[in-house]
């Protein structure tokens, strides 16, 4: 591994902010970010991500390779939750094991967004058609959920109204939003874009810092229930992210030679959704114990992802 790219990873600001939010948990500090500017800062980074996209697809041609991407993609949400919900039922009841390979397929809006600001870092940016494939990645790994639910427990089938949840996978915020700024980036004359380019780029970081702080607190709140189930939620959430984007790394290859391209495939396979997800399974998997896969997600994957993840996927590109 180049443990160049670790060493500066460990040292990036936004990461040392997210470790803070966890340490003012446990020394009982009263640090907060309140919840109306943690609220504008998700919705700000949504924006800014899904503007960015939009103008750098305008630049771009629509080709056979954008195709099969977007189509690699889908297939990728579709394919997690089946083999993780087999691995998760050895030690879990279905509730969980539905909403946990659910969220594992799906995918984190901020982990792509810490890997745009780490491609960045390293001197290369993302294609736009990317924003996109992130987007359309949300919804069917929570469709694979329910149709699991009701394929392998067909009792609570009347309980659950796979419209609704399809519905709700399309016109979740986070997903309404990356999609509309992404339209409206895609529509925006580049003099228009300029104008708002103060807001979109130059302060896009710092405010991602403030985010992660406030997932750090998140995080560190909720790592006792966690704890409570023993290893095997932990060795999940560590292990299967690692191994999802080291092969769909490697399998990449065979779609897109670009190796921003397939550095975003592998962060996209290797994070968990704790916004989308969660939502979703609160309204249609009640069941399912939100202690448990919300911390898996937020407080174990996405640190592994940003510290380790990173610059292992990166490596694995360009050695294969």
């Amino acid at each position: 591994m180049n443990f160049s790219l670790l060493l500066e990873n460990l040292t990036n600001p936004a990461l040392l902010f997210f470790i803070l939010g966890i340490l003012a948990v446990f020394v009982k500090s009263d640090l907060a970010v309140p919840e109306n500017s943690s609220k504008f800062i998700s919705l700000y980074l949504l924006f800014s991500i899904g503007f960015k996209g939009g103008q750098e697809l305008s630049h771009e041609t629509f080709n056979m390779e954008i195709f099969w991407s977007m189509l690699f993609g889908i297939l990728i949400a579709l394919a997690i939750p089946i083999y993780s919900f087999f691995i998760l039922r050895r030690k879990l009841n279905i509730y969980d094991s539905v909403a946990i390979s659910a969220a594992y397929g799906s995918v984190s809006a901020v982990t792509f967004v810490t890997a745009v600001a780490y491609l960045e870092s390293l001197g290369l940016t993302i294609h736009g058609h990317m924003v996109a494939i992130m987007a359309l990645m949300e919804s069917p790994a929570i469709i694979a959920g329910l149709l699991l639910l009701s394929f392998f427990h067909r009792e609570d089938t009347a309980h659950i109204s796979k419209r609704n949840a399809f519905r709700h996978s399309i016109t979740n915020g986070s997903v309404l939003l990356i999609l509309g700024s992404l339209l409206v980036g895609l529509l925006a004359s580049a003099k228009h874009a300029e104008g708002i380019k103060p807001f979109t780029d130059d302060i896009f970081k710092g405010f991602l810092a403030i985010f992660l702080l406030d997932m750090g607190i998140v995080s560190g709140k909720k790592l006792n229930s966690l704890v409570s189930k023993g290893w095997f939620p932990f060795a999940f959430a560590i292990l299967i992210p690692l191994f999802n984007g080291c092969i769909v790394g490697m399998i990449s290859g065979f779609i897109t030679e670009d190796i921003t391209n397939r550095f975003m495939f592998a962060i996209l396979a290797a994070s968990a959704s704790y916004i989308a997800v969660p939502a979703a399974m609160k309204m249609t998997v009640p069941n399912a114990n939100p202690g448990l896969y919300l911390p898996m997600a937020l407080a174990v994957t996405f640190p592994v992802n940003i510290t380790i993840g990173m610059p292992l996927y990166l490596l694995v590109i360009q050695s294969f």
